[in-house]
């Protein structure tokens, strides 16, 4: 390329970033969009914004713009809500206006703009209730589905007991477990965790969580209803997904965190065996009589903000907010982490401590702050399963077993090794020592 060309190059650039901050300064201030950094064209907020922790990227950016600010993925603005009152006035006080579903590319290639999760279209709230009372009927939040968890619980005893204490990796026997809850609800029976056709269930939903996280009846006379075979495949299959990966994952990183800190560990156990016992299965009615086993169950579901960005949400009209405008069609990011890990709420939230939901007295303390599950009308259909296998699961192994890990407790890694859109645990194994 000739000296001429390079400069027309040269200037053709910086015509384009002059035209791009241009039209950056008129749409946003008071009365416009929420402030923010200059974009690239094309390339957006790029040196800003770091894909590998956009969750700690966007904690930064918030310090400098305040709770409400705006980023650019690519060419597309993206509002960004920081901090508990701006989630909390988006997502509960203004519910109706935040409730889109926001787009994600895998959700529309994966689910065609059908089911619960990552749907947008005028019928998700009437498939969302229709899931939620056939949930009910199959037995939500009663006995039922507490004995549906507790026999698989056994199994997955049976399970642990094979490894007669040598070092396992827990991922695949606890997505095993979760993952027949949702059957023995949805499809009224178990599968053993070696059958084949589960197997290859539990790979397509381990693929999709994992690329998330990079960076119900017929009514065939009715064509528009969004009661249909396709959506109805699609709704149990996001059953499937969120019912699954996240309790299974939430669980597996609570036992490393209990790895890491066996006394926690031992006083779990110790009140596992002043309340319940050794010869009695655990149950719910267990959780209020348990404060400190409850508050470390908060605890790990705080500490590792599973999802700390949320998932997204968008505006389907302009939309004022503060003394801002967010346009229709925006993108909108609630930063779920900002909320569970605020520091005036949960001191040193970055450190994992049981105490965050304790009183000086040792009962109990519930947060408003505690959002792992989301808030507002896109809260996650299934948080009342998952609030009861998370403690179910996490008592009976520990009513069971010690667990001791391979390496000094000190040596352990507690640092998710995706940190985009989700937080997994890095692989490790453990020893389960009968009691």
């Amino acid at each position: 390329m000739d000296f001429l060309g390079a400069a027309t190059v040269v200037l053709l650039v910086c015509i384009a970033c002059l035209l791009s901050f241009t039209a950056w300064r008129g749409r946003s201030g008071k009365g416009k969009m929420p402030p923010g950094p200059a974009p690239l064209p094309i390339l957006g907020s790029v040196l800003q914004v770091k894909p590998k922790n956009l969750a700690k990227t966007l904690q930064k950016l918030s310090e400098e713009y305040g709770p409400v600010f705006t980023v650019h993925l690519g060419s597309d603005p993206v509002v960004v809500l920081h901090g508990h009152d701006a989630v909390k006035e988006a997502l509960v006080d203004r519910a109706d206006e935040f409730a889109a579903r926001g787009r994600m590319p895998i959700g529309d290639r994966a689910n065609n703009g059908l089911g619960i999760v990552f749907s947008n279209n005028k019928e998700w709230l009437q498939v969302r209730r229709f899931a939620l009372s056939t949930l009910r009927n199959f037995g939500m939040g009663k006995r039922s589905i507490e004995e549906r968890i507790q026999e698989e619980t056994e199994y997955l005893l049976e399970e642990i007991n094979k490894t007669k204490g040598t070092p396992f990796d827990p991922t695949f026997m606890l997505s095993c477990a979760v993952s027949n809850v949702i059957c023995s609800i949805i499809f009224g029976k178990r599968y053993d965790y070696e059958d084949k056709k589960f197997l290859a269930l539990m790979s397509n939903m381990n693929n999709i969580f994992e690329m998330i996280n990079s960076p119900w009846g017929q009514e065939k006379e009715h064509p528009n209803s969004s009661f249909h075979m396709k959506n109805l495949i699609t709704s149990t299959f996001d059953l499937f997904i969120t019912g699954t990966e996240t309790i299974s994952t939430t669980v597996r990183y609570g036992l490393l965190l209990l790895l890491k800190y066996p006394k926690m560990q031992e006083k779990v156990q110790e009140e596992i065996d002043q309340v319940v016992g050794r010869s009695r299965r655990p149950c719910v009615a267990h959780q209020t009589q348990m404060p400190y086993t409850d508050a470390v169950v908060h605890e790990i579901q705080r500490f590792i903000s599973l999802i700390p960005m949320g998932l997204p949400h968008t505006v389907t009209k302009d939309t004022g907010f503060r003394e801002y405008v967010i346009p229709k069609g925006t993108t909108v990011f609630p930063i779920l982490s900002s909320v569970l890990h605020d520091s005036k709420e949960f001191p040193n939230p970055n450190e994992f401590n049981p105490g965050h939901f304790l009183n000086d007295n040792g009962t109990f303390r519930k947060s408003e702050f505690f959002m792992p599950f989301s808030a507002g009308k896109r809260i996650c259909p299934g948080e009342g399963l998952a609030r009861m296998e998370i403690f179910l699961l996490i008592t009976t192994i520990l009513q069971n077993f010690t667990l001791k890990p391979v390496v000094d407790p000190p040596e352990l890694n507690i640092t998710p090794t995706l940190s985009g859109t989700g937080n997994v645990p890095p692989a490790y194994q453990l020893c389960a020592l009968p009691r």
